[in-house]
């Protein structure tokens, strides 16, 4: 199902007539309830490939007939036909074949003219929600009193109209902020910022960012509240609301316990998984972490310049705008690259030629000291090792105290070794036991062989063979090996 769906994406990744594509979908999504033949998709196709927005032949019939095709086996376009007067075969080909777009590739064209026109820059958080979520619950609680004292038509209509309402404004909310918050993060982490971006970062951090989160705290333990004393008359909400369309049918939001338990999640926290609100505090305490790191970078005297971001980009423009011949020249002049001959053994294969030019061979990293300071010596030197005779001393304590113990427990089990099954062991005899047994077992081939393990510095022998079932007992439980005689001997 999931493959399936992905395909609906296919044509705007097409290899080829990837503009034909994206113009028939908006052809089909401009209007409700969009019914086109071929020669109807044709003819809107013929005004864009005059203005040069689709290639030259694109509105030709047949061409129109296999985009058509294509768009049906990814799932965006559904086949249809109508009764068609027609004045010839091929016109009531053309005509009585009729397309549909899809519920879901509705969503998905939509979804992309929507990203086509979002601007680079930030996205304003819709503050100004916040106080009407905190009116929207409050005003749901009485909408919902009123509806469970008198179940009319109008008071039902009026409870899923404050509960819609509160949604979208919830909604709107949480994708501003979700939006506002990936842009930051985008370019807070960049190692090289202008001075002008770095004053135009603070004033957004310090100023924008801080009415942002106070807000949101501001507003959060009302709303919290508020969600809360709904909790327990939430089961009388969704019934009120409940309408019986069938299982496949998208409800709006609000109309089940999921959507609920993801709003209150927003603003709530609970055990193990914190709220929106405190990922908020948290990403705003790294944004403004990362633009101090920035700013120290950039004002650091590291070098005879704070950066080198501006001769880099002047050296790319170069780049740019010269010939093949002009920048092999620069890289040479740049980067100290020339032509030179290899008296030593040449070096090993690292998936690049001599054949191959600069400009297509492996992208390699820059160093933080060469891209800031254009310094490629090495930068500091192995630490000393320290000695520490108290570390030393207490690792020595541990490891005999260490041996002390495994000693105990082997001599418990050479006590017991010629009445091992009626002697209970502790819970280190057993697992010395244990240790043993797993050694001799990775010796059988077969259980039909015998093997062996010994403890090698204490001498104590485990041996295991084909017998009746052995039972050890310990402080745990009891060890059950069926068809297994163990012997221990020293």
């Amino acid at each position: 199902m999931e493959h399936k769906r992905l395909k609906l994406y296919a044509y705007l990744d097409a290899r080829d007539h990837q503009r034909t594509y994206l113009a028939i979908m908006r052809l089909f999504t401009s209007t409700l309830l969009a019914d086109l033949s071929a020669g109807e998709v044709a003819g809107a196709l013929a005004g864009q490939e005059r203005e040069g927005r689709v290639e030259q032949g694109e509105s030709r019939i047949e061409n129109v007939i296999n985009r058509l095709k294509q768009l049906v086996e990814w799932g965006n376009l559904v086949q249809g036909r109508r009764e068609v007067v027609a004045a010839s075969i091929a016109e009531f080909q053309h005509g009585s074949v009729r397309y549909q777009v899809s519920k879901l590739a509705v969503r998905v064209q939509r979804d992309v003219d929507e990203l086509l026109r979002v601007p680079e820059g930030a996205r304003e958080v819709s503050r100004e929600l916040l106080p009407a979520i905190e009116r929207g619950l409050n005003e749901l609680g009485g909408s919902l009193s009123v509806a469970l004292l008198n179940e009319g038509d109008r008071t039902r209509e009026l409870l899923a109209e404050r509960v819609t309402t509160l949604f979208l404004q919830h909604a709107e909310l949480a994708a501003t902020v979700r939006d506002f918050y990936a842009y930051l993060g985008q370019v807070v982490t960049r190692n090289h910022l202008a001075p002008e971006e770095i004053a135009g970062f603070r004033n957004l951090l310090v100023e924008y960012i801080q009415r942002v989160v106070e807000d949101v705290l501001k507003y959060t333990p009302p709303i919290a509240e508020a969600l809360a004393g709904l909790t327990k008359a939430r089961t009388e909400l969704l019934r009120l609301l409940g309408t019986d369309l069938g299982h496949n049918v998208e409800r709006a939001r609000g109309r089940t316990p999921e959507d609920w338990q993801e709003l209150t999640d927003w603003f709530v926290d609970r055990p193990g998984r914190p709220s929106q609100v405190t990922a908020l505090r948290e990403a705003t305490a790294r944004a403004i972490g990362s633009l101090l790191a920035s700013v120290k970078r950039a004002t650091s005297g590291g070098g005879l310049l704070p950066g080198r971001r501006a001769e880099l980009l002047k050296l790319a423009k170069w780049f740019d705008t010269s010939t093949r011949e002009q920048a092999h020249e620069i890289y040479a002049s740049a980067f100290g690259l020339y032509s030179s001959r290899h008296l030593s053994p040449a070096p090993e294969h690292d998936s690049d030629n001599e054949r191959t030019p600069w400009r297509d061979g492996p992208v390699c990293d820059v160093t933080v000291s060469v891209r800031t300071r254009g310094d490629r010596g090495g930068r500091g030197r192995p630490s000393r090792i320290l000695d520490d005779p108290m570390t030393e001393q207490s690792l020595l304590a541990e490891a005999r105290e260490a041996d002390e113990i495994r000693a105990r427990h082997v001599a418990e089990l050479t006590k017991a070794a010629g009445n091992l099954e009626n002697t209970t062991l502790t819970h280190g005899a057993l697992e010395v036991f244990c240790e043993l047994l797993t050694l001799a077992m990775a010796q059988r081939d077969s259980p039909n062989d015998s093997g062996s393990a010994s403890d090698p510095v204490r001498g104590l022998e485990l041996e295991i063979a084909r017998g009746t079932t052995t039972r050890i007992r310990s402080a745990a439980g009891t060890l059950t090996l069926h068809d297994a005689t163990v012997a221990l001997k020293r």
